[in-house]
């Protein structure tokens, strides 16, 4: 049995919270995780033919064993949305602020499962870091929680190898512990500079702002990027349309402001999914095949939301 998990800490939470859940009452011992991105939806067809697999915090796949997710675009095809429901392997709840609470309450309901107690301060955080629900952008950048010195710690990951192996350390090790972790320690220092550096660069890279959202390029191998340095720096701006680079290839994010939250009910997530990508109504995300289709995307995208409040 192999995880598939979107890569972020919400993402290797739910793989981490899965593979015990199945390992303690489902009887798969021989777990396997493996995270993936939006790219991998080009071919999600053919995705992992011939396996036996799970996927949480990502999007449906018809031919997945196990499935979690809260991602309101999760569904690629409307006839996958009609015919799906929710059963004793699979869960969708898009009112929840991330994965891995779905995956606890299911697999207590369904399979009998009693988690282990450091996932309960698991989940809780990564309903924080996912949602955005800090106090503040100061609270989202310099926060020395070890919840936040992981999740920063992911933005300077040295391979993505790095990202299977923090699965593990969430399965077996409380967030205190993982924190101390002689390689997380050093990627967050590396972040920790990187934040710096990105603040510092911010405003010079800014190609668009009418006071509503800014479109900022921040693909140069010279800088570095933050996802709140947009609010940070622009408290009064509503949306932030950013550039970034990936191993992936370049990556649009679409987000609003969580400390100035716009009236409308636009959803971002849904406009994403129409450039390949997904989300939430607050935050989406898409890999463009290319360089200058990601910069014609971020400007369609940006003319579409800088006229809403």
């Amino acid at each position: 049995m192999k995880i598939y998990f979107h890569r972020d800490f919400d993402g290797m939470a739910a793989a981490a919270i899965l593979a015990d859940a199945l390992a303690t009452t489902r009887g798969h011992h021989d777990v396997s995780w493996e995270g993936v991105n939006f790219d991998r939806t080009l071919e999600w067809d053919n995705f992992a033919n011939g396996e036996e697999f799970a996927v949480v915090d990502f999007h449906y796949h018809p031919r997945a064993k196990y499935w979690f997710d809260h991602h309101p675009t999760t569904f690629l095809e409307d006839s996958h949305q009609e015919q799906y429901s929710d059963d004793e392997n699979r869960c969708f709840d898009p009112t929840a602020k991330s994965c891995p609470p779905i995956i606890l309450r299911h697999a207590a309901e369904h399979w009998g499962y009693t988690p282990p107690t450091h996932f309960t301060e698991l989940a809780k955080w990564s309903d924080i870091i996912d949602s955005a629900g800090y106090e503040s952008a100061e609270a989202a950048l310099f926060g020395t929680e070890p919840a936040m010195i992981v999740s920063r710690a992911l933005t300077c990951s040295p391979n993505l190898q790095f990202h299977d192996t923090m699965v593990q350390l969430m399965r077996d090790q409380h967030l205190s512990d993982i924190a101390k972790h002689p390689v997380v320690e050093k990627c967050y220092k590396r972040s920790s500079k990187n934040r710096d550096n990105a603040l510092e660069n911010f405003e010079s890279n800014v190609l668009l702002d009418n006071g509503t959202a800014l479109l900022a390029d921040l693909r140069s191998k010279k800088i570095r990027r933050d996802r709140f340095a947009p609010f940070y720096l622009h408290p009064d701006v509503q949306f932030a349309v950013t550039l970034l680079p990936t191993r992936a290839g370049d990556h649009i994010t679409v987000s609003s402001n969580p400390w100035n939250r716009p009236q409308t009910d636009f959803n971002l997530g849904e406009l994403m999914k129409k450039y390949g990508g997904g989300g939430h109504q607050s935050v989406g995300g898409c890999n463009p095949s290319d360089s200058v289709t990601a910069m014609k995307w971020a400007r369609e995208i940006y003319n579409v939301i800088k006229d809403l409040s």
